[in-house]
This record gives structure tokens, C-alpha cells and sequence, in this order.
């Protein structure tokens, strides 16, 4: 860490001393790191740094090194400092999201000092989850989508996600599926055409949660912004549950889902036909889910996640549209 982002972490934490005591993880493609730091003579113990700076030579770990890459890239960095500075204070305890204490933009790079959730209690991370921390995680996403109901993602993607179709071009060129590719900008306008939206967290998988003996928070808000909340619930429980799950409990997971959502909008005051909502919203919960196996097909065509289940609900929205 170069002389002033250390005098900005001593500033915001008011600390004597600062030591870059653990490398969390590399960001994606060599864009930086990020850094929990322990602190002296501060009231905190430590805090977590982002420091994101652009690479001299990007290395993408599946080869999709293009100038569109970077720019999504700097893009998304852009994106994530707009909602700590502008947004996330509006996060509660349901959907928790680590204290930003100081931002920072410095010709090609960006620094982040963060609340160590770890040091908060919220040092669970999970490769599976028990059924609290399924529901927990359903929960953060429902208060979320409710706290930003309506609202324009001003300083943020138009459109939330990093699959969002506009900003994958390569990926739908390299896609096989011709009827799914035909299919792609119809699947997204369904989308967008809900008259529902809110702001999307974009990249809601569960290595993004952090978890507490009772709840939950999360991070990494480089793709948040507008769109259909049955976006991130598609991608969340695609993240954590197999084939089988995913088609077993689709309809007990949404009903988990929309109770807590209806009782957050009301909590957050929100005017919303909530039977109409919700009609909408599960109509658009197989949508939401072929949309991310569009990107999947293009980008990736053996991952784990193209399994029957995601086939069978791409199939039944292609013949439905």
C-alpha cells in the first residue's frame, strides 16, 4: 500500500499505525487485492481494504481479454463505489452490508476501507448451506429488493447483473444454442418490461455472504443496479443447491422468499400491489433463470450449472415466447 491510501486508512480509522496483515483475495483477472489490515491505537481492531488497480496485462482466467472486458471492469469498480458513497446506508440490519469508511479514486485506481465483518461476527463463509442459512440468505435478498423498490439505480448499472446481455456481447457470439440465441434480447425485454423494479445486488452467489450465528450480510456490489428481483433469487439458489434441489424445492423456496418480501415492503413503507408483484415476479422467476444459462452456454459451456433443470426451464420459456 503506497504512502497516501495508508494516510487515508489512518484517517478514517483514526489509527497510529496500520499492518497489511492478510491477503483475503486476489480480485479477478489481476485487478488488485483485497487486504484486511490490522490497526493500532484505533477503537477498531481491523478493517478490510479493496484497492482495485488496472493491469498492466489482463490475464482472464477464460481468456476474455478484450477492451470491452476492462471497460465492464472499470465500469463495475465505478459502480461499487457509487453504492457505498450513495447507497448502502440505506442497508439495514435484514440486509446487511459492511460500513464504508472511507472512498477513494486515484487516477487508475480504486480505494475502498471497509468494515471487517469478520470482526463484526459475521466471519462465516459457507460452501453449502443449512436450511436457516438458505432462508437467511432468501431473507437479505428480500429486504433488499424491498428497501430499493421503485427506485432509479442512479450511479449504477441501468441494468444489474454481470450477465446482462447489452454488456456480453462476446459471450452471445460464442453461444451454440441458436433458438436460445435468437432468443436472448426477447428473454431480456421480458425482463426489463416487469413493472416491478428494483435494485438487484447482480452477483448474489453464496461465496458473497457473509454469515453471523442468526443472519447474514453480504458483499461485492460491483454489478448491482436495476432489474427484476428474480434475478438474484434464480442466481442464488443456482449457486448453493444441485439439480435435484433446484427443481424439488422451487416452489417451497419462492414461497419462503415472497412471505418475507411482503412483509419487508411493508416494514420499509413501500405502496406496492403486492398480489400483483408477486404474480409477476414468479412468472419471471424461469426467465430470470434462462437468461444466466444464456450467459452460462456462451461463456462457459461445461460449467456445472448447465444441467436438465436449467435446460427444461430455458426450453419452456423459448416456447413460450
Amino acid at each position: 500500500m503506497n504512502e497516501h491510501f495508508r494516510s487515508i486508512t489512518l484517517k478514517a480509522t483514526r489509527a497510529e499505525a496500520l499492518v497489511e496483515s492478510e491477503v483475503i483475495q486476489n480480485l479477478w483477472s489481476g485487478y488488485g487485492r483485497i487486504v484486511r489490515c490490522g490497526l493500532e491505537g484505533s477503537d477498531l481492531d481491523s478493517v478490510v481494504v479493496k484497492h482495485v488497480h488496472w493491469p498492466d496485462n489482463d490475464h482472464h482466467p477464460r481468456g476474455w481479454n478484450t477492451n470491452l472486458s476492462h471497460e465492464r471492469k472499470v465500469k463495475s469498480y465505478q459502480v461499487e463505489t457509487a453504492f457505498y458513497d450513495q447507497w448502502a446506508s440505506r442497508c439495514a440490519a435484514h440486509c446487511r452490508v459492511p460500513k464504508c469508511l472511507a472512498l477513494e479514486t486515484h487516477g487508475d485506481e480504486v480505494f475502498m476501507v471497509l468494515e471487517d465483518l469478520d470482526a463484526s461476527g459475521y466471519a462465516g463463509r459457507r460452501n453449502s448451506v443449512s436450511e436457516n442459512e438458505l432462508e437467511s440468505c432468501l431473507s437479505w435478498l428480500a429486504h433488499f429488493h424491498a428497501t430499493f423498490m421503485g427506485e432509479a439505480p442512479n450511479g449504477l448499472w441501468e441494468t444489474g447483473t454481470y450477465w446482462h446481455l447489452e454488456t456480453r456481447p462476446d459471450e452471445l457470439a460464442e453461444l451454440k444454442d441458436q433458438k436460445l440465441k435468437k432468443a436472448a434480447s426477447a428473454v431480456d425485454k421480458k425482463l426489463k418490461a416487469s413493472p416491478f423494479q428494483t435494485l438487484v445486488h447482480g452477483d448474489a452467489k453464496l461465496a458473497n455472504f457473509c454469515f453471523s450465528t442468526n443472519s447474514v450480510a453480504a458483499v461485492d456490489f460491483q454489478y448491482v443496479g436495476g432489474g427484476c428481483g428474480m434475478k438474484d433469487v434464480a442466481y442464488f439458489i443456482s449457486s448453493c443447491l444441485c439439480e435435484d434441489e433446484c427443481d424439488r424445492r422451487e416452489a417451497e423456496l419462492l414461497d419462503t422468499y415472497f412471505r418475507i418480501l411482503k412483509a419487508a415492503l411493508e416494514q420499509a413503507g413501500k405502496n406496492v400491489d403486492f398480489r400483483a408483484l408477486e404474480a409477476d415476479w414468479r412468472a419471471l422467476y424461469p426467465v430470470a433463470w434462462t437468461d444466466f444459462f444464456r450467459f452460462l452456454q456462451g461463456w462457459s459451456p461445461g460449467h456445472w450449472k448447465i444441467h436438465r433443470y436449467s435446460e427444461r426451464l430455458a426450453y419452456e420459456v423459448l416456447e413460450s415466447l
